[in-house]
């Protein structure tokens, strides 16, 4: 039984004078554990799809279901992890990866119970990710990669069933960017936590992901899946393989006929 399921979806954004379909018609399934990365033109509905998993937006048409059961509102088990950080400037790196076990239930009611337990796993989290030392840094002591790296932390650290990423690397240079797939892929296989990253990359998607679906032009539809037959860990030499370089040419290809 899929664990994600979104099932003929349609989403209309109405304004008072016009009707715009974001997607259409959206068919995809999503097993327990598995990561799953969406491609596509801009504009094409790929950010609606994660805001659809979330409970952030009830589809017009169609239904969503987490677990089998319909989603209807916001999810607590979901993470979320964007383009940029948006670190809170006046906490430090420890306070600013613990704020969502303060808002969010069942920790927001047992959080002063079990703080010592919750700043060890910040802490080994923050390890994880190459942060540690950096506890009681500010934003504007971390470098863009440093920050990412913390965003990531505090996505995970309520233990989220479902890790959401919005082009979490897209605004870091080449670099920085290549070594935070390493930095996921590693913090994926110790969870093992469902994702889905929506990506304009396509290495990245085919680094990171077992599966690759493309999205056509808006109204955004499902054009292709991908499974990404490589085995992991998989590293930077791996991205120069003839087998990476052809996965990347055909999800390339998926994606210019859906512009046609």
């Amino acid at each position: 039984m899929p664990f994600v399921e979104l099932s003929q979806v349609t989403l209309d954004y109405v304004s008072d004078t016009t009707v715009t379909r974001a997607v259409e018609d959206v068919n995809l399934t999503i097993q327990r554990g598995e990561f799953v990365a969406i491609a596509g033109p801009s504009g094409c509905g790929k950010t609606t799809i994660l805001k659809l998993v979330a409970g952030l937006l009830k589809a017009t048409h169609g239904t969503v279901t987490v677990d089998d059961t319909p989603v209807n509102g916001p999810l607590k088990i979901v993470g979320m992890a964007f383009q940029n950080p948006t670190l809170l400037p006046w906490r430090t790196t420890l306070e600013n990866v613990l704020l969502p076990l303060e808002i969010v239930e069942p920790h927001k009611r047992t959080y002063r119970q079990n703080y010592k337990m919750y700043v060890e796993s910040a802490h080994s989290l923050l390890n994880t990710v190459g942060l540690d030392g950096f506890a009681d840094s500010h934003p504007w002591q971390l470098s863009g990669g440093m920050q990412q790296r913390a965003s990531l932390c505090r996505a995970l650290i309520h233990e989220p069933q479902i890790l959401l990423l919005d082009e979490p690397f897209g605004a870091l240079d080449a670099f920085t960017r290549e070594e935070l797939w390493g930095v996921l892929q590693t913090l994926w296989q110790k969870r093992q936590c469902t994702v889905i990253l929506v990506t304009h990359d396509l290495r990245e998607a085919v680094y990171l992901a077992n599966t690759v679906y493309v999205m056509s032009r808006r109204p955004g539809r499902l054009i292709s899946r991908t499974s990404i037959r490589l085995p992991r860990p998989r590293t930077l030499e791996d991205t120069f393989r003839p087998e990476f370089i052809e996965y990347v040419h055909e999800i390339r290809r998926q994606i210019t006929e859906g512009l046609a």
